[in-house]
Parts: structure tokens; C-alpha cells; sequence
């Protein structure tokens, strides 16, 4: 019996394919998704029309012909222009240049039948690139210093009326996650109807840095604008400034860099008797305090 099971195994074999081959020998109907591209422009002509990305068709044919069409990567439904301004097309008049589609096949039905877009001639812009992202930080960390994008702007071919009222691009939205240490990565840029960029993705450059504070004591106040008959005594003259930046910079950073100061205008127009500084610091830190938050003021004059 052992002997026979491999002869068995055959017979079983072949009849399956002899029944599939039988069975596909009949005709069926199937219907498929069918990616559409518009194709031979008008040289520097394109559109920014919206048109389906697919068809759906129905079809009839040998079950094998219908099980290759299925099976395969479907080839695109293309569609010459080759005209320009408001177009009109019927899809069924396409069917000759599709013959991977209707070659042994019948063609029931298309949903759509028909499309309707505008040709429009093209139009070149250089726009800067913004990033849309998505950054998760682990705990205590952040982003210590603007985003670098290189290149930082791009070269935008296509139709006319989309180009010319861009001054910038998206890149498509992607996400970053566990965020502790400088990052670079690869992101492609959104994509607009009909438009071609001179770069398809940038590199972003992301300073992810410990975030931590630092207080910086006897800083300065000095007077902007103090009249020469005039002089100004601060109450106290010296404060304290927290700063919050990335470890790197703090680490840095001295207490010459943070400028202190109250304009003599600020002074004369205060009915409060006591006056907030303002304060200068390096780019990429922020305020956290000023210790006092308020200073007294004597305005004496000279004779």
C-alpha cells in the first residue's frame, strides 16, 4: 500500500488540475480595480484636475483569462490627451490603446465611462519647505534649537494655477518617537496634483537635547533712552534670570549672553511705583523668571 500512495497522490494531483483546467475553460464575469493615468500631454501643458485613481470594470471572459488579469499587477489604463483646455473623454473610446484589458476579454461595463478635467499649460516656483512632524519626546528631553531642513526649499514644476500661489511645501506628516539624541531622517515631501518636484524628500535634522534649568545671578539693569538731565536709580539694579534650554547650550552659556534693561519711557508712563525688565537672551533658551519680578524706581533730575 505504502508502495502505491505516491501513485495515489498523483492521480489526485492531475485530476485537481484537470478540473481546474476544465473549469477555467468556461467563461466568467469578474470585476477589477483599474489604476488610471492620463499620458501624453501637450509639451508643457499638465492638470491639476481631480480624477479617480481607479476604474472599476467589469468583465467577461475564459476563467483563466480573467484569473491572469486578476493575478497580475494590472497594468495602467492610460489615456492619451494630447490636447489642452477642458476635456471631455470617453473611457470605452480607450479600450484599443488598453489591449492588455480588452485583448480576449469583453468589456461590460466601466464605472466611471467618461472624465472631465482641465489641461492647462505649466508653470516654475522655487518655495520654501515646512516639516510636519510628529515628535515624542522621552521624559526630560526636548528639541533645543529649530528644525534643519536640507535642502530647505525646492523647484515646483505643474500647472499654473496650482504653482503660482505657493510660497511652501509640506513634507508628508511622519512621526519620530523616543526622542533623546540628535536625530536625522529622510521625508518626502507631500504631493500635489500634477506637480513635480526638483526634490522628491529632504533630510531633517533634529537637536533632541536634555532639557534642564539654570539660574544666573548679578545681571545688570540698565536705563534705554535715559535723557541727559535725567538719572535713574533701580531698586535693586541687579536680578536673577532662569533660563530653560537644552544641556548643551546651558552648559555654554555665560551670563554675558543675557541682556537686562527698562526703557526710560516704561518708567514715566508706570502708575505703579515699579516696573518689569525686559531680558535678552541667546537664541534657543527661554525666560523661565526674573527674580525680582518687579524693580523701584527714584527719578532725579539735574538742575
Amino acid at each position: 500500500m505504502k508502495k502505491n500512495l505516491h501513485i495515489v497522490l498523483l492521480s489526485v494531483i492531475f485530476s485537481i488540475i484537470l478540473w481546474i483546467s476544465i473549469s477555467l475553460s468556461n467563461d466568467y464575469y469578474a470585476t477589477v480595480n483599474v489604476p488610471v493615468k492620463l499620458v501624453n500631454f501637450p509639451m508643457g501643458y499638465s492638470t491639476a484636475s481631480d480624477i479617480p485613481d481607479f476604474i472599476s470594470v467589469k468583465l467577461k471572459g475564459k476563467g483563466w483569462k480573467l484569473l491572469g488579469v486578476n493575478l497580475s499587477s494590472k497594468s495602467d489604463y492610460t489615456i492619451s490627451v494630447e490636447d489642452s483646455g477642458k476635456i471631455n473623454v470617453n473611457l470605452y473610446n480607450f479600450l484599443g490603446e488598453n489591449q492588455w484589458l480588452a485583448s480576449d476579454i469583453e468589456v461590460i461595463d466601466m464605472t466611471p465611462d467618461t472624465l472631465s478635467f482641465y489641461v492647462e499649460k505649466d508653470f516654475m516656483r522655487k518655495v520654501a519647505i515646512v516639516p510636519d512632524l510628529d515628535l515624542v519626546y522621552k521624559p526630560g528631553y526636548g528639541l533645543a534649537s529649530p528644525i534643519i531642513i536640507v535642502p530647505d526649499s525646492t523647484t515646483l514644476y505643474g500647472p499654473k494655477s496650482v504653482v503660482r500661489n505657493l510660497t511652501f511645501v509640506y513634507t508628508k506628516r511622519q512621526s519620530f518617537e523616543k526622542l533623546d539624541d540628535q536625530t536625522t531622517g529622510q521625508v518626502p515631501l507631500e504631493d500635489l496634483p500634477g506637480v513635480i518636484y526638483k526634490d522628491r524628500e529632504v533630510q531633517v535634522n533634529l537637536d533632541v537635547q536634555k532639557i534642564v534649568d539654570k539660574n544666573f545671578d548679578g545681571i545688570d539693569v540698565t536705563i534705554v533712552d535715559q535723557p541727559i538731565d535725567r538719572d535713574v536709580v533701580l531698586l535693586p539694579n541687579k536680578i536673577s534670570v532662569g533660563v530653560r534650554a537644552g544641556i548643551n547650550i546651558l552648559g555654554k552659556m555665560n551670563r554675558d549672553k543675557i541682556k537686562a534693561y527698562v526703557n526710560y519711557r516704561d518708567i514715566v508712563l508706570d502708575t505703579l511705583g515699579s516696573i518689569s525688565p525686559k531680558v535678552e537672551l541667546p537664541e534657543n533658551t527661554v525666560l523661565e523668571y526674573t527674580k525680582p519680578e518687579r524693580l523701584r524706581y527714584i527719578i532725579k533730575k539735574f538742575n
